[in-house]
């Protein structure tokens, strides 16, 4: 199926840009005419995502991250979240609940978890070196 809309947004790997990624991503989904709720949870799944490139992808160097997104006929929602940094080394452990690669005292090791329960589909693909993608799915119903 073809994509209604699509985007595209790059910005570097700064805690600041954070906030910039769940507000340009959630006027993009708006086009689905998505509930409050729904929006909520696109933006808490789109942080969670963008959090985990800065921290464990860059950890403590610049990188751009790169989100693209596509909508769908169906009210169907793309996103991909894209950084270049160090990759993850065993995917299925990383999205295991509490499971962190950064400081215990700071990290609750819920980031994927936390996706998984706002999205209808998390989806990470990863290469030691090379960077790590992340695609997440929502479908967003039509209003009656």
């Amino acid at each position: 199926m073809k994509a209604n809309n699509q985007m595209r947004i790059t910005f570097l790997s700064r805690s600041a840009n954070e906030g910039f990624a769940r507000i340009a991503v959630a006027a993009f989904a708006a086009q689905l005419d998505p509930t409050v709720e729904e929006i909520s949870e696109i933006k808490t799944a789109v942080s969670e995502a963008v959090t985990n490139a800065i921290v464990h992808g860059y950890a403590d160097r610049l990188g751009a991250i790169n989100i693209s997104g596509r909508l769908y006929p169906n009210g169907k929602l793309v996103l991909n979240i894209k950084d270049r940094g160090k990759g993850i080394e065993d995917i299925a452990q990383a999205m295991e609940p509490l499971f962190t690669t950064g400081n215990a005292e700071e990290r609750s090791g819920m980031g994927f978890t936390v996706m998984e329960a706002f999205m209808d589909k998390v989806k990470v693909t990863s290469k030691m070196g090379m960077g790590t993608t992340v695609t997440l799915t929502k479908y967003i119903k039509a209003k009656d």
